[in-house]
């Protein structure tokens, strides 16, 4: 009687943040290969009608300034200090990082963080912190109009250059 083969079994994910006693650590990445690494990320931003009309009006500007252009700034400035929020991420010297917003029906707001570089760790992190410090910026600079400016979901759309590349909505 032959015998069926049964199919190798994947190996469940593990946690890379935790020593073998279980204790919080940092990866050492002193041995992957550096590789171009890209991550890009979204984040939503939802803003009730009168906010809307009212940043249509005045061209996208507050007392505070142009909300666009300093949520711009403010995500890339963010995202190259991931590492100063999040306690294990690795400072990265990012040799590309580009915030776009781009309105995609009234009063819905997309803003994209795409960062590269060329190194040892992948930059998904700090694409998720720019894309998310555009967003609170949008509504730092918005919250005097109303309170009900919703943000979300924020995530992550792609990631390569890694052990494994990512794609939302490839399987």
């Amino acid at each position: 009687m032959a015998r069926t083969r049964r199919p190798a079994r994947k190996r469940a994910p593990t946690l890379t943040h935790v020593d073998a006693a279980r204790r919080p650590t940092m990866v050492d990445v002193g041995a992957k290969e550096i590789t171009l690494r890209v991550a890009i990320a979204e984040a939503v931003v939802a803003l009730p009608r009168v906010v809307a009309l009212a940043l249509r009006r005045s061209g996208a500007r507050t007392k505070k300034g142009p909300v666009l252009d300093t949520a711009i700034v403010a995500g890339v400035m963010a995202a190259k200090r991931t590492h100063e929020l999040i306690p294990f991420c690795h400072p990265l010297a990012l040799e590309r990082c580009k915030v776009t917003i781009d309105p995609v029906s009234a009063g819905r707001l997309v803003i994209r963080c795409e960062v590269a570089i060329h190194g040892r760790t992948g930059v998904e992190m700090e694409a998720l912190t720019g894309a998310s410090v555009a967003a609170l910026t949008i509504y730092d600079m918005a919250k005097a109009l109303s309170h009900d400016i919703e943000i979300g979901p924020v995530r992550l759309l792609a990631k390569s250059g890694g052990k494994r590349d990512f794609r939302r909505g490839a399987r």
